[in-house]
């Protein structure tokens, strides 16, 4: 995975996306739009923390700053594969 660091804060890319995604929704209504931010923002953010910990539950969660067993609980809603390689 490439990165390319950008100036702008997390919020403010947010900010941007969420211009870009009303500007090209058209005729139809915004729904749901704090689960899909959320949705967007926190499987990877678990999936990056736990390639960091090679896979460490508990390290993951205490990066994160939330119990082992939400941890968990996130993996299975996310349908996170770890890959422990």
């Amino acid at each position: 995975m490439n990165f390319t660091p950008s100036t702008n804060s997390l919020s403010e890319q947010l900010i941007d996306t969420l211009e870009h995604y009303f500007n090209t929704l058209e005729e139809q209504q915004a729904s749901n739009l704090h689960e899909m931010v959320i949705t967007q923002v926190e499987k990877p953010l678990i999936e990056f923390v736990l390639n960091r910990t090679q896979g460490n539950q508990s390290k993951t969660a205490n990066m994160l700053g939330i119990n082992r067993n939400t941890l968990r609980k996130k993996i299975l809603q996310y349908n996170i594969v770890i890959d422990l390689n």
